[in-house]
């Protein structure tokens, strides 16, 4: 069964970003399989995979790609300041 399209989800070109869910220092994540403060092109994101977190004052929030694919680079540097709808990552449609 094919997933009906978000309103302003049809689009021409293969490439989406992943943004700030809110205001804070981004801090992309590492773990034993894929660092992402390093990552590129051919590393795999699956939607809904947290690619790091904005941590701001008593909080951590997780920035979680909304859609699979290929991470092209991150957009923001680990300590960069964000505010919130910032693009953080940059992904092609797998």
């Amino acid at each position: 069964m094919d997933a009906v399209p978000v309103p302003g989800e049809v689009l021409a070109v293969p490439e989406r970003v992943s943004v700030a869910p809110v205001v804070g220092v981004f801090r992309p994540l590492s773990d034993t399989d894929v660092d992402l403060t390093v990552a590129g092109d051919n590393t795999l994101i699956a939607a809904g995979q947290a690619i790091g977190v904005v941590e701001g004052p008593g909080s951590s929030t997780p920035v979680r790609s909304p859609f699979g694919g290929l991470l092209i680079g991150m957009l923001a540097r680990g300590g960069e300041r964000v505010r919130e709808g910032q693009p953080v990552a940059w992904l092609r449609l797998a």
